[in-house]
């Protein structure tokens, strides 16, 4: 007999718009992440809301619901409240008797329905809308949410800015924009968003004009995350603010600006990098938190194996040669070398490092920021650099082969180099120096070691509970996990913002370049190569093996194994 999911995947293939291949691939590549079927079709676009809808009613029957011509009874407000009906994106119809009617998106999603029922004490009747048009008519019935109340909602505005100081900053303004910028209402506006930032555990913070206001988001475990919409009236004065306090051009609007600025927060002295871009609703800002006390916690403590702790630490104490992390953007590389850094950090050795930009301002360190409108690029920097007789150097990034050429010499010549490369596993990149036009033999001089990374979420401890995983979405790497190995999984709870992950740990894959990989090296070799061997006879695990044994150890989870490995599984 064919069930309700196989009877809706029908509907979906037969539609004018979707591609049968596509469909059936998404959700094959998804199934593991617990992720409902409505929710899993909409994530990626396969299919628009407004043909998903048709398809639910007309397979499910249940009706539907045009929320932008319906008038909610304000009464409805004591039954469902709005913290209720933004967690399950649903809004409150109409109360008749001990029956409930609510709209939803995912008519599917029984937890949901159970937990209303269990919530409200009533039974639930649904009907259907778009997610959309829910959030469209929450808003609009309880009210957008504001910085104050989409925060912390604090009865007392003064409370936001306490325990913070600014270090850095202000500009001149024009009489306009410094009387609207310097309200305390907007101060603490700003203070209050930055204060909640630290509290989550936020890397970033993303503040993006639209039509009807600035939605304000945070990257939270490397995942961005809705938290409040500010008022279109406020939007401009909160760039402003912001942009007095990095130390910009208030007076220009139309290109994109970068700046920075330190903020005490309670005895933490936090680094902020800011970048503006002009869109067609206003400039986008974006908060980059620098978390300087992170780089003391030692490499042990990002989550690293201890064998790639060893081979680390080993290779950066060596008197010279270069060691290179690899990585895409946000894998964590600048993290690690600040750490690696920071270690080799003492009175005795004049360590100097050329970023663009300059990540963490670190004392005992001389940094350099490139500035190519001058002229100053990686590679200009780094000839000056050698000039200064330094012991340890660190390049931002190799990003061409006359910056690798010059970083390569100087690893040859009693420096130790760190830098960062572009590529997605760590034979990848003994490879790619040479596709930049390097000498083999020079490339095969200097390497000492090659780390490739990347940041997996770690299972919230806090709600942390055996997964229960179908055999089939085991059946391909079953063979790489012990029989009787217990997966976990985080059922979501308040302290992880109910998305069953609390912080990051990095995986890892360790290249030693030793005598046999260099003469591979230079007898031109391939990188598939190079791994093989390195896999035989060094022990590396590749990147893919050290998140396997992560989940096998109850570190993260089987969603994650699939989100971060490039791996064909």
């Amino acid at each position: 007999m064919e069930t309700t999911r196989e009877r809706i995947l029908k509907a979906i293939h037969s539609l004018p718009n979707v591609n049968p291949v596509q469909v059936d691939a998404f959700l094959y590549h998804n199934k593991d992440k617990n992720t409902s079927l409505v929710k899993a079709l909409l994530a990626q676009g396969v299919v628009s809301e407004q043909d998903l809808l048709l398809v639910l009613v007309r397979e499910l029957r249940i009706p539907s619901i045009d929320l932008s011509k319906y008038r909610i009874d304000e009464r409805l407000k004591s039954v469902v409240t709005e913290k209720v009906a933004r967690l399950y994106h649903t809004i409150p119809i109409s109360i008749f008797g001990e029956t409930l009617t609510m709209a939803v998106s995912d008519p599917l999603n029984v937890f949901v329905i159970d937990d209303l029922r269990n919530i409200t004490g009533k039974n639930i009747d649904v009907m259907v809308a778009t997610d959309t048009q829910i959030m469209v008519a929450v808003d609009q019935f309880y009210g957008a949410p504001t910085a104050a109340s989409g925060l912390t909602q604090m009865s007392e505005d003064s409370k936001a800015a306490e325990g913070m100081h600014f270090i850095e900053g202000e500009n001149p303004l024009p009489e306009a924009d410094v009387d609207n910028a310097n309200q305390a209402p907007v101060i603490r506006m700003v203070n209050l968003i930055i204060k909640e930032a630290i509290r989550q555990r936020a890397s970033d913070i993303h503040m993006e004009p639209t039509a009807e206001g600035m939605r304000v988001r945070y990257r939270i475990d490397g995942i961005l995350q809705d938290i409040l919409t500010i008022p279109k009236e406020n939007r401009s004065a909160v760039t402003v603010r912001i942009k007095i306090m990095a130390n910009m051009d208030i007076t220009d609007y139309q290109v994109p600006q970068d700046g920075r600025f330190k903020m005490r927060i309670s005895d933490q002295e936090i680094d902020f990098r800011v970048s503006l871009l002009p869109t067609t609703f206003g400039q986008k800002v974006v908060m980059r938190i620098l978390d300087k006390a992170n780089l003391s916690l030692g490499l042990n403590k990002l989550g690293f194996s201890p064998q790639a702790i060893a081979l680390l630490e080993e290779a950066m104490h060596k008197p010279f040669g270069m060691v290179l992390v690899t990585g895409p953007t946000g894998s964590g590389k600048s993290t690690t070398l600040y750490s690696m850094i920071n270690q080799l950090n003492t009175v005795d050795r004049n360590i100097i490092t050329i970023e663009d930009p300059v990540e963490y301002l670190v004392e005992g360190l001389t940094q350099i920021e490139t500035k190519s409108d001058i002229g100053l690029n990686f590679a200009a920097g780094l000839r000056a650099i050698l000039r200064q007789s330094p012991d340890v150097v660190m390049v931002g990034e190799i990003r061409d082969g006359e910056t690798a050429d010059i970083a390569i010499k100087a690893s040859l010549t009693g420096q130790m180099v760190f830098s960062t490369l572009h590529t997605n596993d760590a034979a990848g990149a003994v490879t790619r120096l040479v596709d930049m036009g390097l000498e083999p033999f020079l490339v095969a001089s200097s390497l000492v070691l090659v780390c490739a990374q990347r940041l997996c979420r770690r299972i919230c401890p806090h709600c942390k509970q055996p997964a229960r995983i179908p055999p089939e979405a085991l059946k391909k790497i079953e063979h790489k996990i012990k029989p009787g190995t217990v997966l976990y999984e985080g059922k979501g709870c308040d302290r992880c913002r109910n998305t069953g992950y609390l912080g990051r740990l990095g995986v890892t894959e360790v290249l030693q370049i030793d005598d046999r990989v260099r003469d591979m090296l230079i007898r031109g070799k391939s990188s598939d190569e190079i791994a093989r061997y390195a896999q035989e006879y060094q022990g590396m695990k590749l990147l893919f093996d050290d998140v396997i044994d992560k989940m096998s150890q109850g570190e993260t989870t089987l969603e994650e194994v699939y989100r971060i490995s490039s791996e064909e599984v």
